[in-house]
């Protein structure tokens, strides 16, 4: 008899059933991957304060940021910035060096569930590529301040790893950590408030 495979899906507190090696857009909710980023801690944890800095924090920086870089950009682009690293919901934000060490096997998971998210909120499975490297940029914006302000980089050490943002850009840009649940309610509403523009 063949070994039973080991199982590949999660249940969410939605009540849908995410299989990671097959996703379908039918399995994803918005409330799951806000719940799920807003309990995520970039940076392995390894921030100042009383709260993690969530990934849904990140999220909504980094969607602020898009919109500031390219205030023209359609608003599909800005629900994309929104939801660039929604997979981290499941399968959690790795920081760079284990993602190199992990290898490709990574990447092909989240390019999955990134697929499966895109079609469920009207965006293609594929974002084109100069979408994808300005939210990239704006991704690496973010990274900047968040090094500087709550993960104990220095501005040189930080302008080494991510690049010196321009200082009008973030100029009045603050990183303020909060509770997990009011992460969540924003990250929601942001995303119902571009839906709506759609």
């Amino acid at each position: 008899m063949a070994p039973k495979p080991p199982r590949a899906w999660q249940r969410m507190l939605s009540g849908r059933r995410l299989d990671l090696l097959d996703p379908t857009p039918v399995d994803i909710e918005i409330e799951d991957i806000a719940h799920g980023l807003a309990f995520v801690a970039r940076w392995n944890g390894q921030t100042r304060g009383d709260f993690a800095y969530s990934v849904a924090e990140h999220s909504l920086l980094v969607e602020n940021i898009h919109g500031r870089m390219f205030p023209k950009a359609p608003l599909k682009w800005k629900l994309a910035a929104l939801l660039h690293d929604a997979p981290e919901y499941v399968i959690g934000d790795m920081i760079s060096p284990v993602k190199a060490a992990v290898g490709s096997g990574y990447g092909d998971l989240d390019a999955r569930l990134t697929a499966a998210i895109h079609i469920r909120f009207g965006l293609p499975a594929a974002l084109p590529k100069t979408v994808k490297a300005q939210i990239k940029r704006a991704d690496k914006v973010s990274a900047w301040m968040e090094a500087v302000q709550i993960a104990g980089f220095s501005e040189s050490e930080a302008t080494k790893v991510f690049g010196r943002p321009n200082a009008d850009l973030i100029e009045d840009l603050d990183i303020h950590l909060r509770p997990p649940v009011d992460v969540r309610r924003d990250f929601v509403a942001r995303h119902e408030e571009l839906l709506c523009q759609l």
